[in-house]
């Protein structure tokens, strides 16, 4: 049994159908919203599956370091590439937004050295920009777009690094699918995605993530989503698996929408999708952002 489980009485004969009002609810709720939306939901236990524009590109913001993790993990599943190997980011290679490592002061220059095991975990838990794009660096664009193609992802694409503005003004972006994350997503759960053992620590470094005011926010403090945030001025994502007495995975995507709106609904319906599987889960009072 899973650890984030255990806070569940899972029981086989448990099974639940989202209703059809909350379906048409949700339905409803995307088709009235401003600029582009998306939605992508599967119950892990039933294999219910519903969406909205689900197989349609959206620009990232962050979602994209979740498969670039997904890649490493490949790699070094294979033995290309050692998680204790060092990298040195340049001064003025820091960038500003999420993160520590911008932060750092390192040695007499400036610089900071720090291993791929530390980058990655501070690009999933707290989204650090610096240490993606270093990442991003090491293993060249090359090498990012093979193994995102292997992992079978064919819109989501990282094809250029945060504030690359020349790369940007010749229109190369980066891409997002929501139901090509939600399968990523259910390949690590279920331990199909490269291994047992690199699924399960996906997985876990999923569970640590420290932005919890959109899926979260309306959860009981403390209950276990897997999953990966994204936000710039116009956009804002949310994708991961919400555990229970049945997981399921909820992929949000919006851009050029009104943003507290659809954060407001991330929160509504990712509660009222756990609520649907156990009438017994209570909202908490206001919104929480990191815990």
């Amino acid at each position: 049994m899973r650890q984030q489980e255990k806070y569940f009485a899972v029981q086989s004969e448990w099974r639940c159908s989202m209703s059809k009002g909350l379906q048409e609810r949700i339905l409803q709720e995307l088709k009235a919203m401003n600029g582009k939306v998306g939605f992508y939901y599967k119950n892990l236990v039933t294999g219910e599956t519903f969406g909205y524009h689900e197989n349609e590109q959206f620009l990232p913001a962050s979602i994209v370091k979740l498969p670039l993790l997904a890649a490493m993990l490949m790699m070094r599943e294979r033995g290309e590439t050692d998680f204790g190997e060092m990298i040195t980011i340049r001064k003025d290679q820091k960038l500003p937004g999420c993160g520590v490592v911008q932060h750092m002061t390192g040695d007499q220059n400036g610089d900071v050295t720090l291993d791929i095991n530390s980058l990655y975990k501070f690009m999933i838990v707290i989204s650090d920009t610096t240490a993606t794009n270093a990442l991003y660096r090491h293993y060249g664009n090359d090498r990012v777009i093979a193994a995102f193609q292997e992992l079978g992802l064919v819109g989501t694409q990282f094809n250029r690094a945060y504030y690359d503005e020349e790369r940007e003004s010749r229109g190369i972006q980066n891409y997002f699918v929501p139901k090509e994350i939600g399968d990523l997503l259910e390949k690590m759960y279920r331990r199909t995605l490269v291994s047992p053992a690199a699924s399960e620590e996906l997985e876990r470094i999923l569970l640590q993530q420290q932005v919890n005011h959109k899926m979260g926010g309306k959860l009981p403090l403390g209950f276990p989503i897997a999953h990966k945030t994204g936000e710039e001025e116009d956009k804002t994502h949310d994708v991961g698996i919400v555990y229970g007495k049945e997981p399921f995975i909820a992929c949000y995507a919006s851009y050029e929408s009104d943003l507290s709106t659809f954060e407001d609904f991330i929160r509504r319906t990712t509660h009222d999708l756990a609520v649907e599987i156990d009438p017994t889960l209570t909202p908490r009072e206001g919104v929480y952002g990191y815990y």
